[in-house]
């Protein structure tokens, strides 16, 4: 994200500052329980339907252990989506109401955690957003640019960084008039 990303914008930023919350981000991460199948990639173009209209998936070869709010992020913000945040939240009840089916769970915990596996998940679109726009010149990327930084526009407002420094950078970033 900083390198592929922001730096790409011309945004002025404190690279140490930055980095700071950058590891308090990484530390907050990997402190999230994660026992479960983290499939990494969750998105739409993944899920396929069978002839009987029964979901399946695709794609892999990115899945490890994680905590189980990683991929509700990945599917519910992908940017080529653009679900509604009615449509999210329905969605993230009801699989909170599954869930529950399974494991305990600490409603309130897991949205807290839920909000920080969605900044990292953004931050890491941008990142690699950037890197195949701007660096590689790849319409597609470039073109869901607008609709990433909307969702990051989104979390700020939902009070969805925790971290002062990266919330006054990104506020910055998602007031550039380019996006």
């Amino acid at each position: 994200f900083k390198y592929c990303f922001l730096k790409a914008t011309g945004l002025d930023f404190h690279e140490l500052k930055l980095e700071a919350s950058f590891q308090l981000m990484a530390k907050d991460i990997v402190a999230i329980p994660g026992d479960a199948f983290m499939y990494r990639d969750f998105q739409a173009r993944n899920v396929m339907l069978d002839a009987d209209n029964n979901p399946y998936f695709i794609d892999f070869q990115g899945g490890r252990r994680g905590p189980v709010q990683y991929d509700v992020a990945s599917f519910l913000w992908q940017a080529s989506a653009r679900y509604s945040q009615s449509l999210r939240e329905e969605l993230i009840q009801t699989y909170i109401t599954n869930l529950k089916h399974y494991i305990e769970v600490n409603e309130v915990k897991f949205r807290q955690n839920l909000k920080l596996c969605v900044l990292f998940r953004l931050l890491q679109v941008l990142g690699a957003y950037g890197f195949r726009g701007y660096f590689e010149r790849k319409k597609h990327f470039l073109e869901s640019i607008p609709a990433a930084i909307q969702n990051l526009r989104d979390l700020l407002q939902d009070n969805g960084c925790p971290y002062p420094y990266m919330r006054e950078i990104l506020t910055r970033l998602v007031g550039l008039p380019q996006f």
